[in-house]
């Protein structure tokens, strides 16, 4: 059996709230993405194309944007709550299809957070939450988001970790916006990256070393530059004025920074990039990565990424052993599923 770990869907009565917001020109924007792709919401259109794969099932989760940008904290809050009941009626309805489902949050109120989390795990069965890179544009690793972290640590839930930039983000201090979707091609696999590094320098993963972060897209730029995450991070603040001392002081780490960046999880979803996902599993270890296909956003609309990801695996050079922990058994362990 593949299980698919980081898949994106609309159950219905959350799609029916999403389509109704009209206060968000953004939001308006992904709302006319998010119908260019029925499989979101159709789910008959997406079990005819999950077919294709055989003994296959999906850990599904709430597709973007992030429950913090769709309006004031109580409407969030609200979303969230509907997106989790949909989604864990989706998983208790086609067992045969969803082996599980990471709750939405919405972080824009930490104590509500918490309290979905707490209430999607006890009492509807999630197997893990989804997060963004950010919030509103800042860090994740304020201090505010501490107790967020503590009970997820102690939770033993895996926290998938999605990226969230849009085009505001622009590709140079002189423009407005970011041009040609740089933003979304490149600036998602950076958000990812900075992501990691400040769990890592923030002293996050030093403080609660039980979390398990799931990185999208095979741990974006790190696995890619091991070189600059180890002996040039080793150098830390041998490039930063005194001025600025401030900048590169973070949490005291007792291991060198690379040996952190190794405890993350991540996937296989590259796109049917063959090269990159072999250097991830590679950086990561066989026993860190899990596969997922990032479907429906392929251009098929649903099964591309899926095939496309099949075929990188199995042109991976692992054992049997090795490969059946990518497709399921490393996802059976750190979700905690009952293997079929």
């Amino acid at each position: 059996m593949k299980i698919d770990s980081f898949c994106h869907l609309l159950p219905p009565a959350y799609a029916k709230r999403f389509f109704a917001i009209d206060d968000s020109a953004a939001i308006v924007n992904l709302q006319t993405r998010t119908r260019e792709v029925p499989a979101l919401t159709d789910m008959d259109l997406r079990f005819q194309q999950m077919d294709e794969f055989g003994d296959y099932r999906q850990i599904i989760n709430v597709a973007s944007p992030p429950m913090e940008d769709l309006g004031p904290a109580a409407r969030n809050a609200e979303m969230a709550r509907i997106a989790n009941e949909g989604m864990a009626e989706l998983v208790e309805d086609h067992p045969d299809r969803f082996a599980g489902f990471c709750a939405a949050v919405s972080l824009d109120d930490v104590d509500r957070a918490i309290e979905e989390a707490e209430y999607a795990f006890t009492h509807l069965n999630a197997v893990g939450v989804q997060i963004y890179c950010h919030v509103k544009r800042g860090p994740m690793d304020d201090k505010r988001y501490d107790p967020f972290w503590e009970k997820l640590a102690g939770s033993g839930k895996m926290i998938q970790v999605h990226p969230n930039r849009n085009s505001t983000w622009a590709d140079y201090p002189t423009e407005e916006r970011s041009k040609f979707e740089i933003w979304w091609a490149l600036g998602w696999e950076y958000d990812l990256s900075a992501f990691m590094a400040r769990m890592v320098f923030s002293g996050v993963i030093e403080r609660w070393p039980d979390l398990k972060f799931l990185v999208h897209h095979g741990g974006a730029m790190i696995p890619h530059f091991p070189g600059r995450i180890g002996a040039g991070w080793d150098q830390l603040g041998s490039r930063t004025p005194e001025s600025q001392k401030g900048d590169v002081e973070g949490y005291p780490l007792t291991k060198r920074p690379f040996d952190y960046f190794k405890n993350f999880y991540v996937d296989t979803a590259c796109f049917g990039a063959g090269d990159a996902l072999r250097t991830s599993v590679r950086f990561f270890g066989h026993d860190r990565v899990l596969f997922a296909s990032d479907s429906p956003f392929d251009p098929e609309k649903g099964p591309g990424f899926i095939r496309a990801t099949i075929q990188n695996v199995e042109e991976l050079d692992l054992s049997s052993a090795q490969r059946q922990a990518i497709y399921h058994d490393n996802a059976v362990r750190l979700f905690g599923l009952t293997a079929p």
